[in-house]
């Protein structure tokens, strides 16, 4: 990351002021639900289910609760189911975009039908969540960024501020890379290089 990148983000988290003090930070990164086009299979529609209760079950075998604070962003797939099931345990939420609603609903959301869509605006309006779009926050996405890393980067620094010991990293991964930029595997591997508590729900094992 760039010299100025660096001072966005810290400009950005000294204005941040995190809605209570979290005993945990739970942080997520995982895939979308594949496209009907999509030629390799990696989250089909058909292992929805399979996957979100392994995110409930994994949240819970962490013990995952009301002192706890969620960060995401709010894809179709693995960002929505994680953002539901801390809903429902009753963890305040924070979702964290990286372009304005609109672009941000045409390419990472409504492609995967109208569900998909109205369970985003279900999440991003339950009384727990905050949706926080990045452009409004850290300006616009440097000519030598990446709009998807600078977005993992953003949550991961707003997470790490709270206290690196805080910090619960939950994927829905395959292991692999990803089909561009800032995907799960980047997100994967920046907490890696600051934090070892890392969780890995495996979608080949669904």
């Amino acid at each position: 990351m760039t010299s100025s990148a660096e001072s966005i983000f810290d400009s950005a988290l000294k204005k941040y002021k995190p809605p209570f003090e979290p005993r945990y930070v739970f942080l997520f990164s995982g895939h979308m639900i594949d496209a009907q086009d999509r030629k390799d299979a990696r989250f089909p529609p058909d292992k929805e289910g399979i996957a979100a209760e392994a995110i409930a079950r994994k949240l819970d075998e962490i013990g995952a609760g009301q002192k706890d604070l969620a960060l995401c962003s709010g894809a179709c797939g693995g960002d929505i189911l994680f953002a539901e099931a801390c809903n429902k345990l009753g963890l305040r939420s924070e979702i964290r975009i990286p372009f304005d609603e609109r672009t941000f609903l045409k390419n990472s959301v409504s492609f995967a039908g109208e569900i998909w869509r109205d369970r985003y605006h279900a999440v991003k309006n339950d009384r727990l969540t905050t949706l926080f779009i990045m452009p409004e926050e850290l300006g616009p996405t440097p000519a030598d960024a990446n709009p998807y890393e600078r977005n993992n980067l953003w949550m991961l620094y707003t997470a790490l501020s709270m206290g690196p010991e805080k910090v619960r990293f939950i994927c829905l991964w395959d292991g692999k890379g990803g089909d561009g930029p800032g995907g799960t595997k980047h997100m994967h591997d920046e907490v890696l290089n600051r934090s070892g508590m890392v969780y890995v729900i495996d979608t080949n094992k669904l």
